[in-house]
């Protein structure tokens, strides 16, 4: 029976890393399967069609998140057991799981799915939810700010990192937390579905400059502290600042797509209320306007 020269057989080895595969895989499968079912279900009870570039979006997040928890190509080993030793690797499942891939999918609008494909007693839960005093706390840009970036401190400037990177069951909370924070985040900012009592444009601004501003400082003492940072336990000081680094040039990457995607939404938004003002708004035009008005000028309504 041949050994691989690591002692472990390569039938074993296949098994294994197939195995790897099965989370990426079943996520992304999850994800996909769950959004365009519904998306068909909505598209027959509404007789409407849906933006396919939404439906792309989705796709699109849904693979960016099934790549953040596949195996590290480079290493040939799990992502997981990866981390152990690049801090790169771990600064870019971050960014994939709690910052882009949320986008993606967020943009997507699947509350808005949700609600056309579900019937009328679900979609009245639904909407008393999405009005409750709960959701409209938990979904203000300052708290899913504070839920989105106060972790981050604490993991990377504490022993929290390494003891989260040597626990299986704690890493992975830990990206379920990214995921889930990413995507609430998101949603308080630049969220495509409903969201009664959402604060204005200026608001949401100010919450993603400040948020944008700690994270570049949270990238500055990673980058300045390698040396001393409890993760300096498990990465050298050089990995720790490429690490940095990506943190700092990816984060304001993403952050600047989540403020084009922000005021792109807050646009759009305005111009659907300018036209309905405008459809129930009557044209009263007095008779010397009727002879001073070229007819091309007046928007029929």
């Amino acid at each position: 029976m041949m050994l691989s020269a690591h002692g472990h057989h390569p039938l074993h080895a296949t098994e294994a890393a197939a195995t790897e595969w099965l989370l990426p895989a079943a996520a992304f499968a999850v994800l996909t399967g769950g959004y365009f079912v519904l998306l068909l279900r909505r598209n027959l009870v509404l007789q409407r069609s849906w933006s396919p570039w939404r439906g792309l979006s989705w796709l699109m997040g849904a693979l960016l998140i099934a790549t953040a928890l596949s195996p590290a190509v480079e290493s040939g080993q799990p992502m997981a057991g990866h981390l152990q030793h690049s801090a790169g690797a771990h600064m870019l499942q971050h960014l994939l799981l709690g910052m882009l891939g949320p986008l993606f999918l967020v943009l997507a609008a699947p509350i808005t799915v949700l609600l056309g494909a579900a019937g009328p007693r679900t979609r009245r839960v639904l909407g008393r939810a999405l009005r409750s005093a709960a959701v409209h706390v938990l979904g203000h840009p300052v708290t899913a700010a504070v839920l989105h970036i106060a972790p981050l401190f604490l993991l990377y400037l504490t022993p929290l990192y390494p003891a989260v990177m040597s626990n299986p069951a704690l890493h992975a909370l830990l990206n379920l937390h990214f995921l889930l924070a990413g995507c609430l985040y998101t949603w308080s900012l630049a969220g495509a579905d409903p969201a009664p009592r959402r604060p204005g444009i200026i608001a949401r601004a100010g919450v993603l400059i400040l948020s944008a501003g700690l994270h570049a400082w949270l990238a500055t003492l990673i980058y300045a502290r390698a040396h001393t940072l409890p993760a300096a336990q498990l990465h050298s000081p050089e990995d720790l600042q490429a690490a940095a680094q990506l943190m700092y040039y990816g984060g304001d990457a993403v952050e600047l797509a989540l403020a084009v995607a922000m005021f792109a939404g807050w646009y759009r938004h305005r111009q659907r209320r300018v036209r309905r003002a405008d459809r129930v708004r009557p044209v009263s035009v007095s008779k010397k306007e009727k002879f001073d008005v070229f007819p091309s000028q007046v928007h029929l309504r």
